[in-house]
């Protein structure tokens, strides 16, 4: 049997351009004079009479959000989403979060993550992300509980990680020195790992063993996919974020090169740990779409206040100037955008 978009028009009485909105936003395939494939006519019946029949937002009295076509339990819902669905933003756990999204249904994974490995095997006093050592477990001790990168523990986030990316896509985790030695053999047996990338901060920081200027981040695919450009340099000079108002914030550029290397307009970023929201900036920047997900109040307030005021004024009140350094070759990628 045939199916058309008038088809469910007729049959429940909507509004024309809210089938036609939802159509272009998840991009379904619709053939000529309208017609649909069953699976996409299903999915429009399904939205469209449950927003009719019920009330909004619930399908068999369990609350229910729909993800690039995807229906998805509330307990998965964002705290936050743009007026063009385009941008969600999550507060759970990184790994439960993962383990709530449908497979295949990310096409960049950006992400720092907030590891405890270096910090809870030094135990260097008192430090800018997570306070005093001695007071670990004590209310209001910490900004956030750190990511245990046990091997277990990430064996599983990457195992999430690769089931909810789609085939020939790519990824990217930052590290610092002592995780990148500990966690690289476990990615590697789980992605395909292309190359380590070094982000070169310009100005040196803080450290005990030799002051840190750098960090590394991992490139990895699922399958195989060229990158946009060929003249990315391995090494990122691009300035950290001084005077920042949230700890381990990283510039937009850091993740703007990533994208501009692996994604595609309306692809879907997905960010884990989206800490201050420099990564959904990156995606907005970028024209794609994006899921960012982290279990701080801090880190969801100040990246809503972000995003919001980022996509009504294109200012971005967390990074007030480009971090870009001296650097002939990143100024001509972010100049030209595709640079092959």
């Amino acid at each position: 049997m045939i199916h058309t978009v008038q088809d469910v028009i007729d049959e429940l009485s909507v509004v024309e351009e809210d089938v036609e909105k939802y159509i272009r936003l998840n991009k379904i395939k619709v053939g000529k004079n309208g017609s649909l494939s069953e699976k996409s006519y299903q999915m429009l019946l399904d939205l469209f009479s449950s927003q009719v029949s019920k009330q909004n937002g619930y399908e068999n009295d369990k609350p229910f959000y729909l993800l690039n076509g995807h229906k998805i339990e509330a307990k998965q819902k964002p705290v936050f989403e743009s007026a063009n669905n385009r941008i969600s933003l999550f507060q759970d756990d990184a790994i439960n979060f993962l383990k709530n999204l449908p497979a295949a249904s990310v096409d960049v994974i950006i992400t720092d993550p907030a590891y405890s490995g270096m910090n809870q095997r030094l135990k260097l006093g008192r430090g800018k992300i997570i306070g005093k050592y001695s007071d670990a477990g004590k209310n209001g001790a910490k900004w956030f509980e750190e990511f245990h990168d046990t091997e277990d523990n990430y064996k599983t986030f990457l195992q999430e990680c690769y089931r909810v990316l789609k085939n020939n896509r790519h990824i990217y985790i930052m590290f610092d020195s002592f995780s990148l030695l500990s966690l690289a053999p476990i990615a590697r047996d789980i992605f395909e790992v292309k190359n380590v990338l070094c982000w070169d901060k310009v100005n040196i920081g803080l450290g005990h063993y030799f002051r840190r200027r750098h960090e590394f981040i991992l490139f990895a695919s699922k399958g195989k996919r060229h990158l946009n450009s060929k003249n990315i340099p391995d090494v990122w000079k691009i300035k950290r974020v001084n005077s920042s108002q949230y700890p381990t914030q990283k510039p937009t550029e850091v993740f703007e090169l990533m994208l501009i290397g692996s994604a595609e307009k309306d692809f879907v970023v997905c960010d884990p740990f989206l800490g201050s929201g420099s990564s959904a900036i990156a995606a907005i920047k970028s024209d794609c779409r994006f899921l960012g997900c982290d279990i701080s109040d801090k880190s969801i307030s100040v990246s809503k206040e972000r995003v919001q005021q980022f996509l009504k004024s294109k200012t971005d009140i967390y990074q007030n100037s480009s971090a870009l350094a001296d650097d002939e070759a990143m100024t001509k990628l972010f100049l030209n955008g595709k640079s092959k």
